[in-house]
Order: C-alpha cells, then structure tokens, then sequence
C-alpha cells in the first residue's frame, strides 16, 4: 500500500504543529513532578534512602538545567526539528531503561540520560511555534503551550499515583514509551524543516564554559545538606565548587561580551527587552515555588495521611482540572489586553491557594479539607503560564528563537533545581528539628536511654527514607512523634518557597507594555528547506 502523504491542511498547519510538541513538551514536565507521588513506593521496592530519590529527581533536573542553552543553539545549527525529533528518541529509550532499572544507582543514571533527551527537545518547542505563529496569535498558541505546562506539573502526582496504585513505580517511566512513540511519528509527518535563511556558528568554548558552570553550581546546591555545605573530600568542599561555578560563569559571560558581534550562544540583546529579562527572573521564581511546595505535599500525603499513591495524586488533581481551563482563555486575554495583570493575579492566587494548604494541613486532615485551595490554586496556575511565556517571547527575533527559548527554559530549570535540592534540605532540617521537640514533649515519661535511642531513630528517618512509621498506618507514640512531627516541619518548608512566588508577583509591576515589534518583519526570512519541501 503507497504511504499516504500528510494533507496541505495538516503539514504546516501551526495548531497541529502545537499539538504535536506540545506532546513532547508535557513528557518532559511530567517527569518532574510525577516522581514525587512515587517517593514512598520507590523507597520501599528499591530500597532507596530519601537522598537516593532526591537524586533520582535531582539527575534529571540537573542535566535538563545544564545543557538547556546548548540544545537551544543546536536547534537553530541543525533545524529545531532535527533536534526535536532527536530529544524525543533519546527521551523514549530512557524512560524504557528507567522502568528496567534493577537499583537506585542505575535508576539515577538512566534519568540523567532522560534529561539529556529532555534538554535537546524542551527548547525547540518554543523555537517551534514562535517561527510558526505571528506575533499577534502568540498569546493564544502561549496559551495552549501554558496550559500543557500547568497541566503536566500538576497532573504528574495524580497520574503517578494511578500508575503506582494500579502497577508499580516502574510504570510512571513506562507511561513515555507509547507516548514518544506517537511524537516521532508525528513529528516528520507534521512539522516542515523551518529555518532562517541565515547560517548558525557554534560556540564551542562557551558551550563548555557554560556547561561546567551550571554543573558546578547547581551540584553544590543538590548536595550542600548532606556534606553540612562543608567537605566532600579532601580539598573539595561545597562551597569551593559553588565559588568554582560562579567564576566559570563570570568568564562565560565575558567572553560572551567579546563574540557579541558574531553569534554568542547567549546573544545579549535579548535582554535589552526588559520584559524578557524580567520574565527570566519570574519563571525561575515560579519553578523554586512549583517544585518547592509539591515535594513535601506529596510525601505528606502518604506518609502522614496514610493516603494511597492514587488518593495522594486524586487529592491534587483539582487544581490541574482548572488549570487546563483557564490556560487557553489567559492566552487569548493576554494577546487582547497585556499579559501583565493577569500573570501577577495569577501568581498572588497560586501562592493564596499553596499558602493555604500549609497553613490548615493537620496530622488528621481529610482530602476535602484541600479541595478550596487546590481550585484557587489551580486558577492561579492557569493564568501563569500563559501570559509569561507571552511576555518573555512576543517581540523575540525569530533568528535568535532558540537561544531565546534556550536561555529562557535554563532559567526555568535552575529554578527547579534549587527548589527541589534548597526544600529538601529545608525539610531535612526541619524535619530533625520537628522529630527531637516532638521527641521531647511525648516522650518525657521514657527513661533518658529511651527516650535518646528513640530520638537517634528519628533523627536517622528524616536523613534516610522515612521509613519509621507512616502516619495513619502507625500507631502509639512513634506514630505520633512521626504525623506531629512531619507537619511542623512541613509548614515553613512549604511556606518559603510561597514567598518566592509572591516577590515574582511583585517584579511584574515592572513589566513594560509595548507592541510587538520587528518579530513580525523577522519571521518573513523563515523558509521551508527545499528537501523536507519535496518530502
């Protein structure tokens, strides 16, 4: 039978190229979030320690974050969608591999190489439909874009707890395969080979400039709770790295100044948009908040409420439902009045709704006592993505797309990185300090040996896997010391990263409206190649 040959009406058409990387950009976001449902499963099947499993999340975030801006790069030397279908493969096979990993060790290994197939596929989609859309219909395609975005962040929990529940934590890696399998598919068939008609260089010293800073800094914020931000070993200390990995990125960006005028991987006039530097700040922001305050909610909900991994991710999946909403009319407002309001109303909401968790959580709440704040929350995150993305890339240069996108989603996954290592070093450290006063107060009847055997068992859950009792499944005094104990610690945990949602919040007043300017112009030197033309 001859191949049928994709319709004019399908092949180029831009609603059904978002379709299709929209796919391929909520694989890469799901993975972020729906490991945390999985946290107690993991621990348990793998016998993991909790620092195996930040890790496990931590691998993953920190190759997405450092190789973000080379992938960016990549896209425009090879074709966005070269690279697109490239990152997609890679992604595809590692979640195989994940699923099939026999230990912690090769679990962590195997997510890295999944971030690597995120980080070739996560820029180009921005890339993508900034090419394909004009600037004037930017904000309703955003829209679609955001609406993904906040739907796979919080659709992570309550998808992972219906795999785990039903299968296995395995499953939550599985569910990639057919998913992938589809976007290659696709990919060839819908999206055309979009390219300036100008020729890309590379950068290689500052892709390796960059590379080493970004490892380095972001390593010493993943690992400076277990090493006390002291000793690795011998000379090698945390904050030796952290100083390492901020002088490797000032030499980065001076010698980004001096290739300004040939093609710099991080072309400086980008910023000369205050909007698009504002928003840098904000999605980073958002992504220490979004990551910050899922982490502990989640094991909250299982360890302390003895909810199932599906009940957890039920619990959570209110303010997903409203997000997928509210995204697309954000989109379309955002194109009509400004992006400005709705994105600051947004983040006061999200934070509203988050803070408010924090504050009624109980060690005996039920999954109604959420429902109100989640559905506030879920408003606040529909009207987030959206506009932001707007904001940041409606007067960007399609020349310059995939490093926008590139520099753009960096910012956004160093975020993410300090939010899951800063909170969970937080939570360690809260969660010590919320097991010995608990430790103290119900166990002061115990006799002193008691009482400090008791404390050190303690002690050693919170650093290891939460493995001493599990809220409503425990009963007695350690089940007490245990639910008491996590919901102390867990309120200012969740409550700073709340904070950083508020300060984005506030840096919106700053953004400046303004037209779309000369992308419109630009977008007129982007032109099928002639091969992928006769394909």
């Amino acid at each position: 039978m001859a191949a049928v040959a994709p319709s004019a009406r399908t092949r180029g058409n831009p609603w059904v190229i978002l379709i299709v990387v929209s796919l391929g950009f909520f694989m890469t976001l799901l993975d972020l979030t729906i490991v945390n449902i999985a946290i107690p499963n993991m621990i348990s099947k793998l016998h993991a320690s909790l620092d195996d499993i930040l890790w496990v999340i931590n691998a993953y975030a920190l190759v997405l974050a450092v190789l973000l801006i080379t992938a960016g790069r990549l896209g425009d030397l090879f074709g966005q969608r070269t690279v697109f279908f490239a990152g997609i493969a890679l992604f595809t096979l590692a979640s195989a591999a994940c699923g099939l990993a026999p230990s912690p060790g090769w679990l962590i290994g195997f997510r890295a190489v999944q971030g690597l197939g995120a980080a070739l596929l996560m820029p180009q989609t921005l890339a993508i439909l900034t090419m394909v859309f004009p600037p004037d219909r930017r904000g309703a395609a955003f829209g679609v874009w955001g609406a993904v975005a906040g739907v796979a962040t919080i659709a992570g929990p309550t998808l992972g707890g219906l795999l785990v529940t039903a299968f296995d934590w395995r499953y939550i890696f599985y569910i990639n395969v057919p998913i992938g399998l589809a976007v290659l598919v696709l990919t060839f068939i819908i999206i055309p080979d979009l390219r300036t008609d100008r020729k890309h260089s590379f950068d290689v010293g500052g892709v390796l400039l960059a590379s080493l800073a970004l490892l380095s800094i972001c390593y010493a914020l993943v690992e400076g709770q277990k090493y006390n931000w002291g000793t690795i070993t011998s000379f090698i200390s945390i904050p030796l790295l952290f100083g390492v990995g901020v002088v490797l990125l000032i030499l980065f960006l001076w010698l980004q100044a001096r290739r300004q005028d040939a093609e710099p991987l991080v072309p400086f006039a980008l910023f000369k948009d205050r909007n698009y530097a504002l928003m840098n700040v904000v999605t980073c922001f958002i992504a220490i908040g979004m990551l910050g305050i899922f982490l502990p909610f989640s094991i909250y909900l299982q360890s302390v409420l003895g909810f199932s991994a599906l009940k957890a991710g039920l619990t959570m999946a209110p303010a997903s439902l409203v997000s997928m909403f509210v995204a697309p009319v954000a989109g379309r407002m955002s194109d009509r009045i400004g992006g400005k309001y709705i994105l600051m109303s947004g983040l006061v909401l999200f934070a509203g709704g988050m803070g408010s968790i924090a504050v009624i959580a109980q060690s005996t709440s039920a999954w109604y006592d959420f429902l109100v704040p989640q559905l506030v929350a879920g408003i606040g995150i529909g009207c987030t993505f959206a506009p932001m993305i707007t904001i940041a890339l409606r007067n960007v240069n399609p020349l310059m797309a995939g490093a926008a996108s590139g520099v753009f989603n960096t910012t956004r996954q160093v975020g993410t990185v300090i939010g899951t290592a800063g909170v969970g070093a937080l939570l360690q450290n809260r969660l010590i300090a919320g097991f010995t006063s608990q430790v103290a107060q119900r166990g002061a009847g115990l006799p002193p040996q008691a009482r400090e055997k008791l404390a050190a068992g303690f002690q050693a859950a919170a650093k290891g896997g939460l493995e001493v009792g599990s809220g409503a499944r425990t009963t007695g005094l350690a089940g007490q010391i245990f639910t008491h104990g996590f919901v102390s610690a867990m309120r200012p945990t969740m409550l700073v990263p709340i904070l950083f949602l508020l300060v984005g919040a506030a840096s919106c007043v700053f953004i400046r409206r303004q037209p779309a300017a000369a992308a419109a112009a630009a977008t007129s030197e982007i032109s099928e190649t002639p091969a992928t033309a006769a394909g």
